[in-house]
């Protein structure tokens, strides 16, 4: 379902001036982390729980679309929960500007009950191998006492990763939210519903509301 309501606002985009390149990887060096991006990392990944003595680090970057210097993730319902918010408390975002983490903070706080509805997949909830091996057992799914998700932990650490490794490899990312609004038609909508049935009607408001997003 993801990757339907990317490939629609892709569709959407293709006309426009701009040039996008799909399905964008970048290749991570490690080495800009040294210093600065470390003390950050290690930040996050301590008040998560984690418990090895070297940082897991990603090696590489996907991202839904580029355009120019801005990379693009679309966020799902799992990605919205205390684990997240903890995350967009640390030094990292205030270190950085990111001009949605302030609306990430809310969507943490109000919408968890619907990761709740989605997380609780086992390849979520438990997530790799990785996720136990570096955040500790999970309780059943569901359960968010004692040690939690650690799948969802994980996402979180690495959603962390991504913010930062994008800003220290010169990119801007920018994070669209299944929950945001746009308007349309005179009323809000959301983004969500308008790609997952996209009509031609709201394709100039949507083209709009994204390329406003290019400063």
């Amino acid at each position: 379902m993801h990757q339907i309501k990317v490939d629609h606002l892709i569709q959407i985009l293709k006309d426009s001036e701009y040039q996008i390149e799909e399905d964008f990887r970048l290749e991570v060096n490690s080495e800009y982390l040294k210093g600065k991006g470390d003390e950050l990392l290690t930040e996050i990944f301590d008040s998560l729980g984690g418990s090895v003595h070297h940082l897991p680090l990603l090696e590489r970057l996907k991202f839904d679309f580029k355009i120019n210097r801005f990379l693009f993730i679309y966020d799902d319902s799992v990605h919205f929960n205390r684990y997240r918010l903890s995350t967009l408390k640390s030094d990292l975002y205030e270190t950085f500007s990111f001009t949605w983490s302030d609306a990430y903070k809310r969507l943490c706080r109000t919408f968890e009950k619907d990761c709740l509805k989605s997380g609780l997949q086992e390849r979520v909830w438990y997530g790799p191998p990785i996720a136990e091996k570096v955040f500790g057992k999970s309780e059943e799914p569901g359960d968010l006492s004692g040690n939690g998700s650690s799948g969802w932990k994980l996402n979180a650490y690495n959603d962390a990763q991504y913010d930062l490794l994008t800003r220290l490899h010169g990119y801007k990312l920018i994070r669209i939210p299944v929950y945001e609004n746009i308007m349309t038609g005179g009323s809000l909508k959301k983004i969500d519903d308008l790609l997952l049935n996209p009509k031609e009607e709201t394709f100039q408001a949507i083209k709009n509301w994204l390329f406003r997003k290019l400063v």
